[in-house]
């Protein structure tokens, strides 16, 4: 190995291991205040300690040369390719036991937005349909046959981030439970049952076939 690489080697270990500890502190110092009884705040002072730790996650992870792909597409097969490129880059900063397959946030993206067409996707980069009642406070369309409703549909700065809601909503949302215990089990098993994970998903939509029809959309379509 040459000098140039060695130093490059031990440049992106460092900054590894700066986004380990800097987790590793976070963690701790929430954990321990908590405990102690200091630690009790508003939703909204949780979500500044979320983003402020986000920026500098995604900071260090600049520096390494990681960016939010450019969700680029011109048809379907773009689309796709646009959504998977967008995942593998979130998967970086995702656990693995939070990951949701590939195959099923493409369809589910596919078939929410139109394949990227819809004015949701078009205007608010929203890719799932997403709602929102706080309209003081969150980016949002309103649909046009329903502008006078007491909820909106989320905007985003990217398409990609829209991608990013949507998995954290399926981890955090106490209607997908059921979907995140069976991804534990099959990932336990070493391997996905769309089929299972699916009918632990059956909040997302109104429809009764929305599972028949992202499974229809993944054999389709070929996903990965």
């Amino acid at each position: 190995m040459d000098l140039g690489s060695h130093a490059s080697s031990i440049m992106f270990n460092r900054r590894i291991k700066t986004l380990f500890y800097t987790a590793l502190v976070f963690v701790f110092v929430t954990v321990a205040t908590y405990v102690a009884g200091t630690f009790n705040p508003n939703d909204h002072v949780v979500t500044k300690i979320e983003d402020e730790f986000h920026k500098n996650e995604m900071r260090i992870i600049e520096e390494l040369g990681l960016k939010e792909p450019e969700f680029e597409f011109t048809d379907k097969t773009s689309f796709i390719n646009a959504t998977s490129n967008c995942v593998a880059y979130l998967n970086w900063t995702t656990d693995k036991h939070k990951r949701v397959p590939i195959s099923i946030v493409i369809a589910m993206a596919g078939i929410e937005s139109a394949w990227g067409k819809s004015r949701f996707a078009t205007e608010g980069n929203a890719l799932f349909g997403v709602r929102t009642w706080d309209l003081e406070n969150t980016p949002h369309m309103k649909a046009l046959g329903n502008p006078d409703a007491s909820w909106g549909v989320k905007k985003y700065n990217t398409k990609c981030q829209s991608v990013k809601d949507m998995i954290r909503i399926l981890n955090t949302h106490p209607a997908y439970e059921k979907f995140r215990d069976t991804r534990e089990k099959q990932l336990d098993l070493g391997q996905w049952n769309y089929k299972e994970l699916l009918s632990g998903m059956t909040a997302w939509s109104t429809n009764p076939d929305y599972q028949i029809i992202i499974l229809n959309t993944i054999v389709d379509n070929k996903l990965p």
